[in-house]
């Protein structure tokens, strides 16, 4: 059955075409064959397989530039962290070139799934919307090749996969489990000055997914009181779990100097880091004109600061790819600014490690996955006190937290690490003591658990329908 009239999925409501017409009539034909899905329930704790959707963006891609960031470290962590608990993962995601093999296991228990759907390169993520159908089509050709109840629950990353994620459960009579990341109405109410807001489109997609989750996972309890507010949540269905970090990679290890010297960078300068997507959400221009109000004031520091930018062009900021040079240029200080390309994991805990504070002037982060991993390394991190920062920063403790985007707020906090050499080590040994409470073993667990609670009252649900 389809969902009611006023709220379709967009597979559903964009079938014009004759080639949506016809996956259409196949999801139809498929669901008649899952009708009875819901009776055949286990009544196992947790679930044997769950169906993780990821369409925009594949954990199989680099952090730091397009569409890639934490949700591709989260998505990754946490199938790894389930399926050593024993909840083995199928990840569907978009394949992005004709090269890619069907299948790939990322880990034993965790396989990605790469699902044609549209061109392979030239689609931005605005675009997507168009190629859900496509894209479920291909989630349910990969789900008829099994037999009825071979996924236990479907968990959705962002809105895009909520959609596919919210027919696909329906389909096959199981639970949705759905983590939004983000929102367009927090993203739309703190945006950067010319920054794009977000269609109403995802918007109202986003309400709806809300409406048809079973559960709803938030990263802080911030975010599920948004998700009451703004999108008129159940209170009842939305569990907070704080995502983690790996603890193995992410640590002191030989300290600063030794990281410092690795990467080429001297040993006494004072090391502002930004490392993310460089779009005007993530506000890496906020530090820039930080660095350069300080310098204005104190000239004596030039010969020695540093200010390494590790990320690419994301988002809307790839609108203008070399914006965030330019600005350099115009305030005067390109000779202290460092540009470097997105770079792996096991490079950028070095980064971590080498810099003196990571600095996240975000306008909304759901989390700020990243705030962790520094301090795991042993960091500080000044960063604005938005979305889930507050919750991963303690301020005053593990670094700083600045109310706005004013770069002269940041540039004071800067001038306190120039000043005080002790200031960095001080805070960085209490932030690795701190980051240790975000194991991924725990947001796994806590995962667990919130599918376990889904399933259970999807089953209730069930039998009420029945009778």
């Amino acid at each position: 059955m389809f969902p009611p009239r006023r709220a379709r999925a967009p597979c559903e409501r964009h079938a014009r075409s004759e080639e949506e017409r016809h996956v259409s009539q196949y999801i139809g034909r498929l669901g008649r064959r899952s009708a009875s899905a819901p009776a055949r329930l286990r009544l196992h704790r947790k679930p044997r397989r769950v169906a993780m959707l990821s369409v925009h963006t594949s954990p199989l891609h680099q952090p730091g530039t397009g569409d890639a960031g934490g949700m591709n470290v989260y998505i990754v962590e946490l199938a790894q962290r389930l399926a050593a608990i024993n909840v083995e993962v199928e990840i569907f995601t978009r394949a992005t070139a004709a090269a890619l093999p069907p299948t790939v296991e990322l880990a034993p228990g965790v396989l990605v799934r790469h699902i044609d759907a549209g061109p392979y390169e030239g689609l931005n993520k605005e675009d997507l919307p168009a190629q859900l159908c496509a894209f479920t089509h291909g989630v349910m050709q990969a789900w008829a090749g099994h037999r009825p109840g071979h996924y236990d629950l479907v968990h959705s990353h962002y809105w895009l996969s909520g959609h596919v994620g919210w027919l696909a459960a329906q389909r096959w009579g199981v639970p949705l489990v759905h983590a939004m990341h983000t929102m367009a109405k927090v993203k739309n109410a703190n945006l950067a000055d010319g920054d794009t807001p977000e269609p109403a489109a995802r918007v109202i997609g986003e309400t709806q997914i809300v409406s048809a989750a079973d559960r709803l996972i938030a990263n802080t309890t911030e975010e599920a009181d948004e998700l009451v507010r703004h999108y008129a949540a159940e209170a009842d269905k939305v569990a907070v779990v704080h995502p983690g970090v790996n603890l193995s990679r992410f640590s002191p290890a030989d300290g600063r100097a030794a990281a410092r010297a690795r990467l080429g960078l001297p040993q006494d300068a004072l090391i502002p880091l930004f490392a993310g997507r460089i779009q005007p959400l993530k506000a890496p221009d906020v530090l820039l004109r930080a660095v350069a109000v300080l310098l204005d004031e104190r000239p004596d520091l030039r010969s020695r600061i540093l200010v390494p930018v590790v990320g690419g062009p994301s988002g809307s900021g790839l609108a203008k790819p070399e914006g965030l040079q330019k600005l350099a240029a115009r305030l005067g200080i390109a000779d202290v600014v460092r540009f470097r390309p997105p770079v792996g994991q096991e490079q950028l805990v070095d980064w971590f490690r080498a810099a003196s504070v990571l600095v996240m002037p975000s306008y909304s982060e759901s989390f700020g996955l990243v705030a962790i991993e520094a301090q795991a390394a042993g960091t500080p991190v000044l960063a604005a006190s938005v979305g889930g920062l507050p919750v991963a920063v303690r301020d005053g403790h593990t670094g700083f937290l600045v109310q706005g985007h004013d770069p002269a707020a940041y540039a004071r906090v800067l001038g306190h690490f120039a000043d005080d050499p002790q200031l960095a080590p001080r805070l960085g040994a209490q932030a690795a003591r701190h980051a240790q409470s975000f194991g991924w073993d725990t947001a796994a667990a806590a995962t667990a658990d919130v599918y376990t609670a889904a399933m259970q009252a999807h089953r209730r649900r069930v039998r009420s329908q029945h009778g």
